[in-house]
């Protein structure tokens, strides 16, 4: 199993929130909590899913993980890169990509001035198609 590196939450290192952020680590995507919880079932992990949904809402709000919701309105989360981002997100398949927007960030910074705000955070996801789902479609 490869070591993860633990990122600083606050958090309490126990067995279950180490099962859940390995299985985080192996996810190529974004997994809602029964994908996860799942996976640590078939991993031999006893893990409930209650502890599942709470150890990643916990995650999510230390900013550990990222949180989409999918097309079908379920929360998904994956560990991302700790710096900030925005997702390219292919709706047929799910497989997201990590962007860098620097004009979107000049735009926030922007509107944020020119209505006196501060501290002021956002989140964009851009949701399409990608090449391979594309294809398939244009094969049927």
């Amino acid at each position: 199993m490869p070591q993860t590196e633990e990122r600083p939450s606050g958090l309490r290192p126990t067995r279950q929130r180490r099962a859940i952020t390995d299985a985080l680590e192996r996810a190529a995507d974004f997994q809602s909590a029964q994908d996860i919880h799942d996976a640590l079932r078939h991993a031999g992990e006893k893990v409930g899913l209650a502890t599942v949904y709470r150890t990643l809402q916990a995650m999510a709000d230390s900013g550990e993980v990222d949180v989409l919701q999918s097309v079908a309105g379920e929360a998904t989360y994956r560990r991302c890169s700790p710096d900030h981002h925005h997702h390219l997100v292919c709706r047929e398949c799910g497989r997201t990509v990590e962007i860098s927007a620097p004009a979107v960030e000049r735009w926030a910074r922007s509107v944020a001035a020119d209505h006196d705000f501060a501290e002021v955070s956002h989140t964009i996801e851009l949701v399409g198609t990608c090449a391979s789902c594309s294809r398939t479609s244009t094969d049927r």
